[in-house]
């Protein structure tokens, strides 16, 4: 009888409580309920209805992003609950754009989005020698708004009712933070074991 090889768990990053490891093709089913439902779409810029073949389209050209796209999953426990990713980097001026996702709504608002922001902005920062994050959130958002600021960002200014959300205009909130302000928030976050606690 042949022994069946068991599959190896992929970590790109690994923190106390989360993995952050590259996004597979069976994950699209998850991806699929997540963005489509109206409690979490409500934060991200995507309106319209995702389909199956939106998605695998979606996945089938995330490797042409490379090098100015990194997208990753967020695991813990060996279960996916969300995304989070670097976007439009620009090697010349060092600079990139975070988002992130936690679709899975039983993993809210339980710090598992910080720790995944701070081991991204640590990858970001150390591994590929970025100056800034930037990132954005839509004025509603005080979760998204208070766990971004938590890992070091800064309110940097606003687009004036960017989005239309909810019967009515919503202002951007336009975030960042630069590698040299981050490095206390870092710091303090390693030497609480990987932790805000």
């Amino acid at each position: 009888m042949k022994d069946e090889l068991k599959k190896e768990e992929v970590i790109f990053l690994k923190g106390k409580n989360v993995v952050l490891r590259p996004l597979e093709r069976t994950d699209i089913p998850k991806l699929l309920v997540w963005i489509n439902d109206q409690e979490v779409r409500q934060y991200i810029a995507t309106l319209f209805p995702m389909m199956e073949a939106d998605e695998n389209e979606w996945f089938d050209n995330l490797h042409k992003r490379k090098p100015n796209d990194v997208l990753l999953g967020i695991v813990v426990d060996g279960k996916l609950i969300g995304n989070m990713g670097l976007h439009h980097i620009s090697w010349t001026e060092g600079t990139a754009t975070t988002g992130a996702l936690i679709g899975d709504k039983e993993y809210q608002g339980k710090g598992y989005g910080s720790e995944s922001k701070m081991l991204l902005l640590q990858y970001a920062f150390h591994t590929l020698n970025l100056r800034k994050i930037c990132s954005s959130v839509i004025a509603y958002n005080e979760r998204s708004f208070k766990y971004s600021l938590k890992c070091g960002y800064v309110e940097e200014g606003r687009l004036k009712d960017q989005f239309y959300r909810k019967g009515k205009y919503w202002d951007e909130i336009l975030l960042a933070v630069f590698r040299k302000d981050w490095e206390p928030v870092w710091e303090r976050f390693e030497a609480n074991g990987l932790s805000f606690k």
